[in-house]
């Protein structure tokens, strides 16, 4: 349980703030002597769907190497997009100054982050690296949509496998009206996920000529029945879009969870593919202390 003097601190960070509120609240720590299992329970703890543990090595004066590993209540994730946005924000609020750069490290990536401290938040800036993008199978489709529950007269032309270290489904709906409306069965989602090796599902409408987007993403898989905020699916959607000329996207999430959350994805045309850089305003809410 959490209290209130000892134990290891906590900072509790929404992350992916829309106009300010909303975000999706997550837990970031620094680097500590845990077992995998122990911090497995720090999201539960704490009562967010992701943690994510730091540590800070300086390389040179004005020069630092962070790495990041990301856990929900079902275990380790190699990448978190906004559970990376967080560890930015918490960063820059104790290095002060305007702007913070670090190089990051996860699982199997090195790559850099950039925040910005502005007068009631940080707005933070990533790489989260290349998308795969692929269409699906038939069998991939008749096992998740149906467990999604999408009216078929709703569904719009381009599901899409992608991934960022792990595949999830995108799938597109014609409205936002038609997004709300979801209902997934989410246990034969999961076994659906399970049986393919997806991380989950994203729906998102169709986005808008000046590129917003609304978005759901079901995760039953990592025990995140829907996320708050999903960047790197957003990044995964962004790739998608740039095929069809589409390079800025704002992605509307959480509006179903009652906390609003904004990401920005802008996208340019590289040597192998297209360079994606995800973005979110973040907060530093408050810290708890755990035994």
């Amino acid at each position: 349980m959490l209290t209130g003097g000892r134990g290891l601190p906590v900072a509790i960070v929404r992350a992916c703030l829309r106009d300010g509120g909303g975000g999706s609240p997550t837990a970031v720590m620094d680097e500590a002597a845990l077992s995998d299992a122990e911090r497995r329970r720090v999201p539960v703890l704490t009562g967010t769907s992701h943690a994510v543990f730091v540590a800070v090595r300086e390389d040179r004066p004005g020069s630092s190497t962070a790495s990041l590993r990301f856990f929900t209540a079902q275990g380790e994730l190699p990448a978190c997009g906004h559970g990376t946005v967080a560890a930015l924000a918490l960063l820059a609020e104790r290095a002060g100054g305007e702007e913070y750069r670090a190089t990051l490290r996860t699982e199997g990536r090195v790559f850099a982050g950039r925040s910005v401290r502005k007068e009631t938040h940080v707005e933070a800036a990533f790489d989260p690296g290349p998308v795969d993008l692929r269409e699906p199978t038939a069998i991939e489709c008749d096992l998740v949509l149906p467990a999604l529950g999408v009216p078929s007269d709703a569904l719009a032309p381009g599901t899409r496998v992608a991934g960022v270290g792990r595949s999830r489904l995108l799938v597109p709906v014609r409205s936002r009206s038609a997004l709300a409306a979801l209902s997934p069965d989410f246990e034969r989602l999961r076994s659906a996920c399970d049986r393919l090796g997806f991380l989950g599902c994203f729906v998102h409408s169709v986005p808008t000529q000046d590129g917003r987007v609304a978005a759901r993403m079901f995760a039953p898989a990592i025990g995140v029945p829907e996320d708050i905020a999903n960047a790197n699916s957003t990044a995964c959607l962004a790739a998608h879009l740039s095929g069809r000329g589409i390079t800025d996207i704002a992605v509307d999430m959480g509006d179903s969870l009652g906390s609003p959350a904004t990401i920005t994805a802008t996208t340019r045309r590289g040597p192998s593919g297209p360079l994606i850089r995800l973005g979110g305003a973040a907060k530093v809410m408050h810290s708890v202390r755990m035994p």
